[in-house]
């Protein structure tokens, strides 16, 4: 439940409001609304279908938005980890070290995830 009511930063808004277009609220509360709502529409099935209609629009604005908060925020992020990447020159005769990807398939507690140095032979576009 923390985790359906939590705010997301990414989407701007929490998984349950984007699910069901409301706030969580507990059940003390609902029996609240609930009666509230019946006494509100007086059980005017027009006005109640009226105002679903509505709610269901609200529905796809509210998850619209959240897709284009998510948009942004991946691309602010991605702009953040592209600035941060430094481009290297490697030149013939320099010594440079491997990363080893097995190491990340079979961890080892005191074991690199580098091999060399080796020395550069030739460089291909």
């Amino acid at each position: 439940m923390a985790l359906r009511t939590a705010y997301k930063t990414p989407l701007g808004t929490t998984p349950y409001k984007l699910v069901y277009g409301k706030a969580c609220h507990l059940p003390v509360e609902l029996e609240n609304k609930a009666w509230w709502a019946l006494k509100e529409m007086n059980f005017d099935f027009d006005a109640a279908e009226e105002v679903r209609f509505l709610s269901i629009n609200e529905l796809e604005e509210l998850r619209l938005e959240a897709y284009e908060s998510s948009k942004i925020y991946k691309d602010q992020t991605k702009k953040w980890h592209d600035a941060k990447i430094v481009n290297k020159d490697i030149g013939v005769g320099d010594l440079v070290l491997l990363f080893n990807s097995k190491v990340k398939v079979f961890p080892g507690k005191l074991r690199s995830r580098w091999l060399g140095p080796f020395k550069v032979l030739d460089i291909s576009p």
